[in-house]
């Protein structure tokens, strides 16, 4: 599809419609001409991707295998137009078919493959992995049903099933030639054999890994890799005869069932113990299947000396969920091709590499030894013997031993702790934003951080500039290369901080406001369209949209409405812009505090919006089901971007990048990457408040804080704690005891009323220099350049150069 032809195109893809349906286009529907038209991108790109393998094989290139439990790609289909520039000339062709191109995309379902962040990371490096030509493959599970899908009901979240693969999934093509057969349960029976131990796996449970590779599309079509995703079927279909004749079709049916709910649903809830067997069971199957993939690969291409084999590849898992990779690798070196346990952990060591992304200890996983044991008896043989290594090479390391042990021991207190497997199994640990990874040394894994500080470093998280910036916001993309004379930047992003140049350019600034207004009536018409709410274009937006939890604090932005909200009603006169407050993002399932919030959030917004004098001036939005198809059309509108969560609890956050470079100005705490967005833009175009993580970290140690006595001694937030109790959201139906507890009860963990009074000062200053719109363009236009900084395309450079040592296109 490079020289694009449109008369050839119309043709091959007229024969594509007749080939799938035997039918003439103008006879098609939109979701067959969609399903046509992916199919025809899929084979037409099919030569680039076997080319794109071949080379990377006979150039005996290193490859890298990227395990991440989600992969949040989005909707691939004008992506792709637009990667392999394309994207005009098919549309041209097909509206002169009597087809909207837009149409076709709107047939497209986000597959339901992340939540958010992790996943969505890890989606911005496989298109920065092929556009820079770094040779890879994603590893992922095949999820039927997603996360979920969110809908608000009376301010509640309802979670439905998330059918995104209801028409099929047209980008992808099953592998069943590659299957991996899965093995469960059962016990281990060891053998001597000429003084050699071996192992034999008896009374398992199997199931079938099937693969299904997507294809990901290099920017130009420079390179094509892979996302290879896992479906757990039956290795054997079977009914249980005698009860689907005794009329028990439950029970006739439920090998299949327990084997479907592997990937079925992505996270399933932990609280309980059957949620704990599925989450192992799928991060197991994941990494099994995987790896079998990967040494069939290896085999293949250069032989069983897996002594060579940390020189072709390189295994990377994207946090805690792929940990067994470590265990699942020494099991098929040393049980299956014979390896002593050195040679083996030499190459299994040097293969993998982590990925750290949380600095909250009750986030990193860990699950109870007796299951483990019991579900994955070998695999949990080799974590015993690893940690029992570990343990004597601790021996060997300046001091207290039984200190060191206690803070890196795989098993602790009846636990697996997969960070710390992940650790030890690991050649490199890097954090995702400068403060991030400076906690990880300094606290997190200090131990670790002492007896091996070389293995520790920093990869500042990126996005791609491709999807979040060409395709979500093609009017300021035009605007950018009618200022910069050239699209060079579209490949060199780097180029896009040329735009500094053009800060007083009083007419070119006039063009990016009125961008930014386009963008406004355009996420305006989704709402209307969506949730049948109108909202003003002129006002402000003020955007918050990431996943619900605590230490995020969208409490404290709802705090801040609901304190305009009281100052309203007090002085219906007061001078402030109109606002439009806009919320989105999902609560775990089983997080009863962040489904409270969201409830909060919308009863705020009821309360709000049903006022006659209040509404007139702000109004508050919580859009249903946040996802990247959305997301593409909420950063580009945004003009304030919150990024306000607790200082030190914060990894890195992506969105807080996606915003800047659509021009947002930052509201933030001084967490993450906002650091790092605040080193590049300084005060004059960023709002930084509240707590700094070293003092949040020296209350949490040390105490000191009191929310009550805070409460007691603001006026402000004394009412609003009130207003959680009593009759202010009677409409509403519920009494936010929860949140009062949490804040109250139990001291505000997150610093929500302790930063309140200094978010409020910095959003009013920020309401102020709103009101100079030629000043706040200068200043939308700055982050919009330095947001360079933030290509997924760095980051995948620094990955490739210093962790998995492999090439890259040093040309992009």
């Amino acid at each position: 599809m490079a020289n694009f032809e449109k008369e050839l195109f119309i043709k091959e893809y007229v024969n594509q419609i007749d080939e799938q349906y035997g039918k003439d286009p103008k006879d098609c529907d939109a979701v067959e001409l969609y399903d046509a038209l992916v199919k025809l991108v899929v084979k037409s790109t099919s030569l680039a991707r076997s080319q794109t393998a071949h080379r990377h094989i006979t150039q005996k290139e290193k490859k890298v295998y990227y395990f991440s439990m989600e992969f949040l790609i989005g909707k691939l289909l004008e992506n792709y137009l637009i990667n392999a520039g394309v994207k005009d000339g098919v549309e041209e062709a097909l509206a002169d078919m009597g087809i909207c191109a837009n149409d076709l995309y709107k047939c497209e379902s986000d597959p339901g493959l992340g939540n958010g962040g992790l996943g969505r990371l890890a989606a911005c490096f496989l298109d920065s992995m092929a556009a820079i030509d770094v040779p890879g493959t994603g590893m992922g599970l095949r999820f039927r049903f997603g996360l979920f899908r969110q809908r608000i009901e009376s301010g509640y979240q309802i979670e439905e099933p998330d059918e995104w693969l209801a028409n099929g999934y047209p980008w992808e093509t099953q592998k069943p030639a590659e299957a991996v057969v899965v093995k469960f349960g059962g016990e281990i029976e060891k053998h001597f054999d000429n003084g050699k131990l071996s192992f034999t796996h008896n009374n398992y449970e199997e199931v079938l890994a099937m693969p299904y590779d997507v294809p990901i599309v290099g920017w130009k079509l420079g390179s094509i890799n892979t996302l290879r995703l896992w479906r757990a079927l039956p290795v054997k279909e079977t009914v249980d005869m005698d009860a689907f004749n005794h009329g028990d079709y439950a029970k006739a049916m439920r090998q299949r069932a327990e084997i479907d709910a592997l990937t079925c649903i992505l996270y399933p809830n932990d609280n309980q113990d059957s949620g704990k067997v599925l989450r192992i069971k799928q991060e197991y199957m994941l990494v099994c299947a995987g790896i079998d993939s990967i040494l069939n690969d290896f085999i293949e291409n250069y032989g069983t000396n897996f002594a060579e084999m940390p020189n072709y590849v390189s295994i990377h898992t994207n946090d805690t969920h792929p940990a067994m990779a470590v265990p699942e690798l020494m099991r098929r070196l040393v049980d299956d091709y014979n390896l002593e346990w050195d040679d083996a952990w030499a190459i299994t060591s040097k293969v993998v590499s982590f990925t750290n992304h949380t600095v909250m200890p009750e986030a990193l996983e860990k699950w109870p030894q007796d299951m483990l044991r019991r579900l994955l008896p070998r695999i949990y043989m080799i974590i015993e013997e690893i940690d029992r290594r570990w343990k004597e090479y601790l021996r060997q390391v300046p001091g207290n031993w039984a200190e060191l042990a206690r803070e890196t021991e795989i098993f602790h207190d009846g636990q697996v702790r997969m960070a710390q497997l992940s650790i030890i199994g690991s050649h490199s640990v890097n954090g995702v934003a400068a403060l991030h990874s400076d906690i990880l040394k300094d606290s997190l894994f200090n131990t670790f951080y002492r007896i091996n500080p070389n293995m520790f470093n920093n990869k500042t998280n990126g996005i791609s500039h491709r999807r979040f910036l060409i395709q979500a916001n093609p009017a300021l993309s035009n605007l950018i290369t009618e200022g910069l004379g050239s699209d060079s930047w579209k490949t060199h992003f780097s180029l896009i901080e040329n735009l500094t140049q053009l800060e007083n350019d009083s007419a070119f600034l006039e063009k990016l406001a009125d961008v930014k207004k386009q963008n406004k009536e355009r996420l305006a018409k989704y709402i209307a369209d969506t949730q049948h709410i109108s909202i003003d274009t002129e006002s402000v937006f003020d955007i918050q949209v990431k996943r619900i939890h605590a230490y995020k604090r969208q409490l404290l932005n709802a705090f801040k409405v609901l304190h305009i909200y009281n100052l309203l009603k007090e002085n219906p006169n007061l001078d402030i812009q109109p606002y439009t407050f806009i919320f989105a993002g999902k609560s775990a399932p089983g997080y009863e505090f962040a489904k409270e919030s969201i409830k909060f959030i919308c009863s705020v917004a009821d309360l709000v919006n049903s006022d006659p004098v209040v509404n007139k001036k702000i109004k508050v939005i919580f859009i249903e089901n946040f996802c990247v198809s959305n997301a593409q059309l909420i950063y580009p509108a945004a003009d304030i971007s919150e990024q306000i969560s607790t200082a030190g609890k914060e990894a890195s956050g992506t969105g807080n990048m996606k915003f800047m470079m659509n021009g947002a100005i930052t509201l933030g705490t001084m967490d993450g990457a906002n650091v790092e967005i605040y080193n590049l833009v300084g005060d004059d175009n960023m709002m930084i408040f509240g707590l700094r993580a070293d003092e949040t970290e020296s209350f949490y140690q040390h105490g000191g804080y009191s929310s009550e006595n805070v409460m007691k001694s603001d006026k402000r937030i004394e009412t609003i704690i009130n207003q959680l109790v009593d009759n202010t959201f009677e409409k509403s139906g519920k009494k936010f005891w929860g949140i009062y507890d949490a804040l109250i009860s139990q001291n505000d963990e997150y610093f929500v009323l302790k930063d309140f009074d200094d978010y409020i000062r910095a959003f009013n200053m920020l309401d102020k220099l709103h009101s100079d719109k030629q000043s706040w363009s200068r200043k939308s236009l700055i982050n919009i350049a330095k947001s360079s900084y933030f290509s997924s395309d760095r980051t995948i450079k620094e990955y490739a150069t210093d962790i998995w040592h492999t090439s890259y296109n040093q040309e992009i």
